[in-house]
């Protein structure tokens, strides 16, 4: 009687081992950080927030417009600095963001920023490099896309 009981205990933490074991050595997918958009989001460095950076371009991938929000939660206004590429053909830019606003680049009220030269295909991703006041720069692969979807056909250059 008391060997059948240690049994079906035994058995029954086997079966519990069983089917939640691999949760245990797994990373739960809800726990890792993303950018639930089409852009990315760029990590924190400086008063500058750059939220859901992407650019679109057409076809050739020759030239693409920059669109973001930037945020600046700050009481002085900041320039933003971006550099497209790397190495001698990287293409430099700046977006000046006064105080306590967001600059939303590529909307109805703001137009996005032309970057002539880029030389990317859509698909493919570009670095970027952000900086903002006495903040390190932050390099991103921001993706590059096309206007096959409706609401980013309008922004095509």
């Amino acid at each position: 009687m008391k060997s059948r009981l240690v049994a079906s205990i035994a058995l029954g933490a086997l079966v519990l081992l069983g089917a939640t074991g691999c949760s245990m050595i797994s990373p739960q997918a809800t726990t890792i950080p993303y950018s639930p958009a089409d852009g990315v989001n760029i990590p924190d460095s400086g008063p500058l927030q750059v939220r859901n950076a992407m650019l679109v371009a057409d076809e050739s991938g020759a030239d693409g417009n920059f669109v973001a929000a930037i945020i600046n939660s700050t009481s002085e206004s900041h320039t933003l600095s971006l550099e497209f590429g790397e190495g001698d053909g990287a293409i430099a830019k700046t977006v000046r963001v006064p105080a306590n606003t967001v600059v939303s680049l590529g909307t109805e009220d703001t137009d996005p920023l032309l970057v002539e030269g880029i030389d990317t295909m859509p698909g493919a991703d570009i670095p970027v490099f952000f900086q903002s006041g006495d903040g390190e720069t932050v390099r991103a692969a921001v993706p590059v896309l096309d206007g096959t979807l409706p609401y980013l056909a309008p922004l095509v250059p």
